[in-house]
């Protein structure tokens, strides 16, 4: 961990999408002794920031399989984290599926759907998807932080200790 704020962000700030102020709440809280308090010092600050900061992080997400996966303006993470999961090799009849779920999404709860794709395949993506079209708007926004918190885990890992 680092003592500069400058550097802190720089280094922690692209673990949540487009979300730099994540880092620079979390730096004020710190230091942190390892990588898991510094996760949980991220985790504080997704539950404690205000429902309007918590919308935009979750809105700064790109849609699967959408539009900047189509138009190439995903961030290195993201294209990634699309790709482990097969999105960047979808069939018509797949995309056409992942088209339908994120517009469904969207119509239940202005957001796009947010899942640690890492975490999942293309099968288990979409029927989670359906599945949570169920929930209502809270819980949504809870479980789509905690997806948030599973995709800055996995980008911490995957950063050089």
């Amino acid at each position: 961990m680092t003592d500069d704020r400058e550097a802190f962000v720089a280094t922690y700030g692209p673990l949540f999408e487009h979300s730099p102020w994540v880092a620079e709440a979390a730096y004020a809280n710190g230091p942190y002794a390892d990588r898991e308090a510094l996760l949980e010092g991220f985790v504080a600050v997704l539950d404690a920031a205000p429902e309007e900061r918590q919308v935009a992080l979750v809105r700064a997400h790109p849609d699967l399989a959408g539009k900047a996966a189509i138009e190439g303006t995903l961030t290195e993470d993201s294209q990634r984290e699309q790709a482990s999961a097969g999105l960047d090799r979808l069939s018509p009849g797949e995309f056409e599926a992942f088209t339908r779920a994120n517009a469904a999404y969207h119509e239940r709860f202005d957001l796009p759907f947010v899942i640690c794709v890492r975490d999942h395949d293309k099968e288990s993506i979409l029927a989670a998807a359906e599945a949570r079209l169920h929930n209502d708007y809270e819980t949504e926004l809870r479980t789509a932080l905690g997806e948030i918190a599973r995709i800055a885990h996995h980008r911490l890992e995957a950063m050089p200790a």
